[in-house]
């Protein structure tokens, strides 16, 4: 079977590399376009996805947009029978979807039709689910709505974060996936239709989402750290200067919200609502990400000052 992958992140890459171990004949990724990074915005970083297909010998694609009937010819040109997509960071319309004649799947980090959308991830998180998973679906021209071909499910750990869950999600769904492909090749799977009266929603992640606020209950303060460490970090203001702040975990402590109850060796305690929250490591504006230790040594915070 001919395979057209697409996918952008990390989050792909072990989808792309277990297709090639099940020795399924991938015909072309696409991607997105290398991105300008660091100060000077001057140098070009390609996306992880590209990286694995560079080091696998494959032909790759680069829109800016998956749409038009120049990247439609580009995409029939490859001779796809069937496309899978993983995290690749742009809505495919009806023209594209239809170009490989056994269409296109997708591997989706939830159980569906619960967070469908761009970042279920660290939405899972934020609302304290304890189970998640991967499903594999027949994609249509709706938002992750298309029939479930299997699913597979990831317990939540207490102190998960999206970076860690992230991982063992791009690996079960790796390993769906080739499943699920092993099936398409018996037979045509046309899959379980969504209940779309269950389906809730995990949309993009803005600044204004990763702004903590202390005077929420320490519980809720300490998942939205957790939900986005390491990227894109959750953050408050010291003073007139934002900070990402990770690693949070939930102990005792009284005080104003946002005071700092204590600050050392062994991290940094901010108090909440109830509670307090402890966090390991911070990124000041235009920094780094470093412990608290080398925060504190450099006289940058002190017990009784206060984040907001």
């Amino acid at each position: 079977m001919r395979v057209a992958f697409f996918g952008t992140p990390e989050f792909a890459v072990p989808s792309l590399r277990a297709l090639l171990d099940h020795r399924s004949e991938i015909v072309g990724v696409v991607t997105q376009p290398d991105r300008a990074q660091g100060r000077s915005r001057t140098l070009l970083v390609p996306p992880p996805i590209k990286r694995a297909a560079i080091d696998a010998g494959l032909p790759i694609l680069q829109p800016e947009r998956p749409v038009g009937d120049l990247f439609a010819a580009s995409l029939r040109h490859l001779k796809p029978d069937l496309g899978v997509v993983v995290a690749y960071g742009h809505i495919l319309r009806p023209q594209i979807l239809a170009v490989p004649p056994l269409g296109m799947i997708n591997v989706h980090a939830s159980l569906l039709p619960r967070y469908r959308g761009a970042a279920p991830i660290p939405w899972a998180i934020l609302n304290g689910e304890e189970i998640t998973g991967v499903s594999i679906m027949r994609m249509e021209a709706g938002l992750d709505s298309g029939p479930v071909l299997q699913r597979a499910t990831c317990p939540i750990a207490p102190n998960e974060t999206g970076g860690s869950l992230s991982d063992r999600l791009a690996d079960l769904g790796a390993k769906t996936l080739v499943e699920v492909m092993a099936r398409l090749a018996k037979s045509d799977l046309p899959g379980d239709p969504q209940d779309h009266s269950t389906a809730t929603y995990a949309p993009k992640i803005d600044r204004d989402t990763t702004r903590l606020s202390f005077s929420a209950p320490a519980v809720v303060t300490a998942r939205k750290v957790r939900a986005f460490d390491p990227t894109p970090g959750a953050w408050a203001m010291h003073g007139e200067a934002p900070v990402k702040l990770f690693g949070a975990r939930i102990v005792s402590g009284s005080g104003a919200p946002g005071e700092v109850l204590a600050a050392g060796r062994r991290g940094l305690v901010i108090a909440c609502r109830d509670d307090a929250i402890e966090v390991l490591e911070v990124q000041p504006a235009g920094k780094t990400r470093i412990t608290v230790d080398a925060w504190v040594r450099g006289r940058s915070i002190a017990v009784g000052d206060h984040l907001a």
